[in-house]
């Protein structure tokens, strides 16, 4: 399974009044769509209707209606949301066609606060959805996302999402990831430990563990 990222930039900010104990409090909150199907997108990957539709289902009643659904601030590096890294927390995400629009509160944490300052200076922030899934070429040269596709976060906050494409796919996209008793794992890695742990057994780790270290760096 490969790392997927999409990045969206029209994305609207609006500022929300509610009331919390008696008193009368404003937010901020991004919204726009967070995903598209059935189109072939400027990464040259197509995501059809019906694997969005089972994945949104599964992610609206996993994540959003459990109030879990987070997002982090800029481009992690991984298929898994850092605590630490939270900005905002996704409320909903519902079908208009074959796009999904979605909304998302910003929140008072280390990151949202950066967020938050940021929109407020007038900063123009996209909106990148991750996730991981298989991907098969057709017959145009069309990247399809497969039916096993599942969303990380239906949107990660990111500044400027056109410059950082080439960097984020490439590099993490190149790498495989597998799920290990519920955890996301980096297949290389995974395939380092095996044969670290056969030549453990053989009594070879010594002699070879050099040249597997030196494979795994370059193979990052």
């Amino acid at each position: 399974m490969k790392l997927i990222t999409e990045e969206v930039t029209n994305v609207q900010v609006i500022t929300e009044k509610y009331t919390r104990g008696g008193k009368k409090c404003k937010r901020l909150c991004i919204e726009g769509t967070f995903l598209q199907g059935e189109i072939k997108n400027r990464n040259g990957r197509m995501y059809p209707i019906n694997t969005l539709c089972n994945e949104v289902k599964r992610y609206n009643e996993n994540f959003i209606n459990k109030g879990r659904a987070l997002g982090e601030l800029g481009h992690p590096e991984g298929p898994t949301v850092n605590l630490d890294r939270v900005s905002h927390k996704i409320t909903s995400l519902c079908q208009e066609g074959n796009n999904f629009k979605g909304k998302a509160t910003l929140l008072d944490t280390p990151m949202g606060k950066i967020a938050q300052s940021l929109l407020g200076e007038g900063v123009m922030l996209g909106v990148s959805s991750r996730g991981v899934g298989s991907l098969k070429e057709d017959h145009s040269g069309t990247k399809v996302v497969g039916e096993d596709f599942q969303l990380a976060t239906a949107a990660d906050i990111v500044a400027d999402p056109s410059a950082p494409d080439a960097f984020v796919n490439g590099i993490m996209e190149g790498k495989e990831w597998v799920w290990d008793g519920g955890i996301l794992r980096e297949q290389l890695a995974e395939k380092t430990k095996k044969a670290i742990n056969t030549l453990a057994g053989q009594g070879a780790l010594e002699e070879h563990k050099l040249g597997l270290f030196s494979n795994f760096l370059n193979n990052l």
